[in-house]
């Protein structure tokens, strides 16, 4: 049974005139409106409140030692195993059995939390839809308030859209996806919500909004007593694993529900992380469904790391793949602990999308998507991640073919050779060559990438890849770090120095050629112009900027000063 302070039953919001009813210590700057006040509660803020101002100080803490972390790798340190958390390492403890829900995770699709794509993510045939307020989302307040409506319909079994181009209405089939959510990362601020004058923490927002609402319901219908389910992004040690795992024996205390109940997977997706994967799940160990290999972050990680060693630069991106030696140490790595620990490896993404007027391409690529997943299964990984729904047929026959009638790989592949990686390993520099064409790609993707995420769209298709925040971070930290040591472009024979010359020239030729091949209409109409002005500028600044989102993220916060009525 719950307890009194909070009412576990959906009520109409004793609204006000002018905006929404939020508590003491609350103001709402974000628009008014009378779908996002059936989640804005009074009580549901309160609990989003409660949250903040029980865990602010401990985040404001977590992100200071990042940047002491940062720091000091700028001085010539490199990350590595603690030797203080040994003892966590070299324990025989588990984690909580994986629960039967989600034993199966083959194949997972992942995308934003809009309702066309929920509806046909649950319906893909995917195992699992990872419904994304972080990399795939431009977290504008419709965004991710329309989003929040979208899930408790989800969640409720009542979620349909009408697509009027198409005459078309989606509704949800009798069997779907099981719904994790990704919340936003520490880092990310709410502007839209101010508790006690100061921003929310995005994820906090994220995660309390929608487990207030949804956690009765889930349990019953998806979860089979257990849940809510959700991805944790961007983490990079495991003091930032236990603030989560606070957070979520508050919620169930809230809930009144068992503690355990809430389940997450961890995107290993920063350097740091890798060495901290066992103290990560230890943190977690009651609330842990597994890690994930989230391997573009890892690749940006990797850069901003080492944004001050000059003898760690990486290659075109193109030539990152899963193949290099410390990316295949990090997934090798990731499952033996985890399956030491008795919870889920998750492989990384298949960004491909169909080609649907080059069948010949499209075979290729398809080709190319089988035969990464084939390296994934037979690695151990438990299951992998698609972007599109036409890869998921492609992705299932391939695990299915190579894990027979089990559900995972936990007890079958424990992989113990990989229990002797070192940090070296995780650490070799990778080998390549780096080219005019890599540093136009880097140009002309983040340019595009981020005029869509200015105008609301977080999921962007270019050059037949599903991109995300991700691969704009990559493009703009190696065209900062090749600017900033003035590197020689070996790839392509033209032994050309990287400068400010040269790259003002190339974003020029970029934007011609995005122009092109876009239209003149939708150019003028987009803000590709305030794109390559964000882009270009963060990448010849003199110091690197940790996140692309957090620095362009001014560009789409709309304040409506009377969309609360807040009494502080």
């Amino acid at each position: 049974m719950g307890p009194a302070t909070y009412e576990n039953h959906y009520a109409p919001p004793n609204m006000k005139k002018f905006g929404y009813d939020a508590p003491e210590g609350v103001e709402i700057r974000g628009r008014y409106d009378g779908e996002f006040a059936v989640i804005l509660t009074k009580d549901a803020l309160q609990f989003v409140a409660d949250l903040q101002r029980e865990f602010r100080n401990r985040i404001k803490y977590a992100m200071e030692c990042r940047k002491e972390a940062k720091r000091r790798y700028s001085e010539g340190a490199l990350p590595g195993f603690d030797p203080a958390t040994r003892y966590i390492r070299e324990g025989g403890w588990t984690c909580a059995p994986v629960p039967p829900a989600v034993a199966d995770r083959k194949v997972e699709i992942t995308g934003p939390v809009e309702r066309k794509m929920i509806i046909n993510a649950l319906n893909s045939g995917a195992k699992v839809f990872m419904a994304d307020f972080e990399d795939a989302l431009s977290p504008s307040w419709e965004n991710l308030m329309r989003g929040q409506v979208n899930l408790k319909d989800a969640v409720d079994g009542t979620i349909t859209f009408h697509d009027k181009v198409r005459n078309r209405v989606y509704k949800l089939n009798n069997q779907t996806a099981k719904l994790f959510v990704r919340p936003r990362g520490w880092h990310l601020p709410e502007a839209h919500i101010l508790i006690d004058g100061e921003p929310a923490t995005g994820c906090l927002v994220d995660f309390g909004l929608y487990f207030y609402h949804n956690y009765a319901a889930f349990r019953r219908i998806q979860g089979a007593g257990f849940g809510p389910f959700f991805y944790l992004p961007k983490m990079e040690n495991s003091r930032e694993a236990k603030i989560w795992n606070c957070v979520f024996e508050k919620a169930e205390k809230m809930a009144g529900i068992e503690r355990g109940s809430i389940r997450a997977t961890v995107l290993i997706e920063t350097l740091p992380a890798v060495f901290q994967m066992n103290e990560i799940l230890y943190e977690l160990r009651d609330h842990s469904v597994g890690l994930n290999c989230g391997r573009w972050d890892y690749i940006f990680s990797y850069v901003k790391t080492f944004q001050d060693h000059p003898d760690r630069l990486l290659p075109d991106r193109v030539q990152v793949g899963m193949t290099q030696h410390f990316m295949k140490s990090y997934s090798d790595l990731l499952i033996w602990t985890c399956h030491r620990r008795g919870v889920h490896a998750m492989g990384g993404m298949a960004a491909q999308i169909p080609i649907r007027d080059d069948p010949e391409a499209n075979n290729e690529a398809l080709e190319l998507v089988r035969k990464d997943k084939l390296r994934e299964v037979r690695a151990g990984h438990d299951g992998t991640w698609a972007a599109h729904p036409g890869l998921i047929p492609a992705c299932m026959e391939v695990f299915s073919n190579n894990m027979g009638n089990t559900q995972n790989q936990i007890q079958s592949m424990k992989r113990e050779d990989a229990s002797t990686t070192t940090e070296e390993d995780l650490l070799q520099r990778p080998r390549g060559s780096r080219s005019l064409e890599g540093l136009r790609l880097n140009t002309r993707v983040g340019i595009q990438y981020l005029a869509a995420w200015l105008t609301g769209t977080g999921s962007v298709p270019l050059y037949n890849l599903m991109e995300d925040a991700a691969t704009a971070e990559i493009s703009r930290v190696q065209n900062w770090q090749w600017l900033k040591y003035g590197v020689e472009l070996d790839g392509d024979g033209l032994g050309v120095q990287v400068n400010n010359d040269l790259f003002g020239k190339v974003v020029e030729e970029e934007m011609a050629r995005i122009e092109r091949e876009v239209g003149k209409e939708k150019f003028k109409r987009g803000m590709y112009k305030e794109a390559c002005k964000i882009f270009a500028r963060q990448c010849t600044a003199p110091t690197l900027d940790d996140f692309l989102t957090l620095n362009a993220y001014e560009n789409i916060v709309i304040h409506h000063p009377m969309g609360s009525s807040s009494r502080l």
